[in-house]
């Protein structure tokens, strides 16, 4: 009798699970589908949440009105190159070199709202493209749809695809920077760091304070690639030294790192919705994020950029006022990828209901960050008012004492309203500079500078409850003796007057 043949059975599962790797996961580049099917998952992790990403930051991408920093970058973009140069010396070094990509960019597309926001909504696109890749590749195919989904979803997300700032930029840096990194532990070769180290350079240039991120991904070489720990070492450093180089260049002339700011409890209270742009979408990204805690290490390199660059931030900022959420916008991909690999493990139907029930959450941020003040300051509305109201005659007053010192006000009413619709800028002793930080000298003999000047719009920043409060130097006490108050608006973020002088009829 002949034995009978031995047949072998398709293996349905991992064959081995460890105690580090519980539900299988570091098979995620395998399939038990045929090969065609998950290349086409792979693919549709990158495609779907791009093509979502991509609506969500379009969708009337033009209606909000410019914000402050977003006036800065048309200020920049609309100034020549010589002007931009010398401005890298007392601006803001963290935007600095996205001001002079926008220069290139304005000088082939124009300065309108929506031409200087296609970059940010092109680079997010690209960024959640990524996001999903990468998860699919560290996990599985449609780990990476559900990550890259979640990650578009995000209201600031939009919000900041959606805003002429480096912001997206930043996000898609790191997004590569750490995509590059796996590639390059995984097979180590000197171009593979060699391209990371480059990613950092255009990570540090974006924003200088997100360079954080190289804490978290040497949290996680040290925890689990020691052999290549000293070439990671030296990628970074190089990569890290451009900007060191620029920063060193631009404190010696007194430009500023960072906005300031204290981390008090009320601000680190705010900074979960200032993040998810929901406040209880934070909690549910962050529940979600205990589940998908280091119990292999490809999770160990999300939570390490997700947790650590906050804390070393926040440690930080215990010396020097240098705290500000919006710095922290690049560590969205490593929740949103947590929040992914936590739902993969639910199961299918649970994943939809999730992503079903986030989708209802964020639906009112993202149909509020649209309207013409869902960028939290009304700047279009402001000249909208002052437009059909303008006579001949009029002048404009702005407050020395507001953030910018008048600087925002001015690049409102020169960016939105024609040189010849323009009420006349009576205290302003020098050019009307929008191209950087700088405050426009003002007359000191205000009662000069004022006579004749019979309507007078005053513009401030912030929701103002008496308009001429504290407006600076001498202009309040003067303001208040020769004009009475006709007529007060405050669109949101803002505050716009007319006064009229006590001694003629309105």
């Amino acid at each position: 009798m002949m034995d009978a043949e031995t047949m072998a059975l398709p293996q349905l599962g991992p064959a081995e699970v460890s105690v580090e790797d519980p539900w299988g996961e570091d098979q995620g580049d395998e399939s038990v589908s045929p090969a065609t099917d998950a290349q086409r998952w792979r693919v549709a992790a990158s495609l779907v949440p791009a093509l979502l990403m991509g609506v969500l930051g379009a969708v009337r991408a033009g209606a909000p009105g410019l914000r402050t920093e977003e006036l800065v970058t048309w200020g920049r973009a609309a100034s020549s190159w010589r002007d931009n140069w010398s401005m890298l010396r007392s601006g803001d070094v963290a935007v600095g070199p996205y001001h002079l990509l926008m220069r290139a960019w304005a000088a082939v597309f124009g300065t309108s709202d929506l031409a200087l926001r296609v970059p940010s909504i092109l680079a997010m696109t690209a960024a959640a493209a990524l996001v999903g890749a990468l998860a699919a590749r560290l996990f599985a195919p449609g780990t990476g749809v559900l990550a890259g989904v979640v990650f578009a979803l995000l209201p600031t997300s939009a919000r900041y695809a959606q805003e002429a700032q480096p912001y997206a930029f930043t996000l898609l840096a790191a997004v590569l920077a750490t995509s590059l990194l796996v590639t390059a532990i995984d097979r180590p070769k000197f171009w593979r760091f060699a391209g990371y180290g480059g990613a950092v350079v255009v990570l540090g240039l974006c924003n200088v304070v997100a360079l954080l991120l190289l804490v978290g991904h040497g949290w996680a070489m040290f925890a689990f690639r020691r052999t290549v720990v000293v070439r990671w070492l030296v990628a970074a450093s190089v990569g890290a030294l451009p900007v060191a180089a620029l920063l060193w260049f631009a404190t010696r002339h007194g430009a500023q790192l960072a906005p300031a700011s204290n981390p008090s409890l009320t601000v680190l209270a705010a900074t979960p919705r200032e993040l998810f742009g929901v406040t209880a979408l934070g909690a549910v990204l962050l529940m979600l994020a205990l589940f998908s805690l280091p119990l292999r290490h490809n999770a160990a390199i999300y939570t390490a950029w997700a947790v650590v660059p906050p804390l070393v931030l926040l440690l930080i900022a215990q010396a020097t006022p240098i705290w500000l959420p919006q710095c922290l916008l690049f560590t969205l991909p490593a929740w949103a990828t947590l929040g992914a690999v936590a739902l993969a493990r639910a199961g299918a139907r649970w994943s939809v209901g999730v992503l079903a029930a986030i989708a209802l959450i964020v639906a009112p941020a993202q149909v509020v960050l649209r309207e013409p003040d869902g960028h939290q300051q009304a700047t279009r509305q402001l000249v909208e008012i002052i437009g059909p109201r303008l006579q001949p005659g009029d002048g404009v007053v702005y407050s020395s004492s507001d953030a910018g010192g008048g600087r925002v006000g001015r690049n409102v009413v020169a960016h939105y309203l024609p040189a010849d619709r323009r009420p006349k800028d009576v205290l302003a002793t020098g050019p009307d500079r929008v191209d950087g930080r700088l405050p426009v000298p003002e007359c000191a003999d205000v009662a000069r500078c004022l006579q004749g000047t019979r309507r007078l719009w005053v513009v401030r920043l912030g929701e103002q409850p008496d308009p001429v409060r504290a407006i600076g130097g001498a202009k309040e006490q003067l303001l208040r003796t020769r004009y009475r108050v006709a007529q007060v608006w405050r669109p949101t973020g803002l505050t716009l007057a007319l006064l009229v002088d006590e001694r003629t009829d309105l």
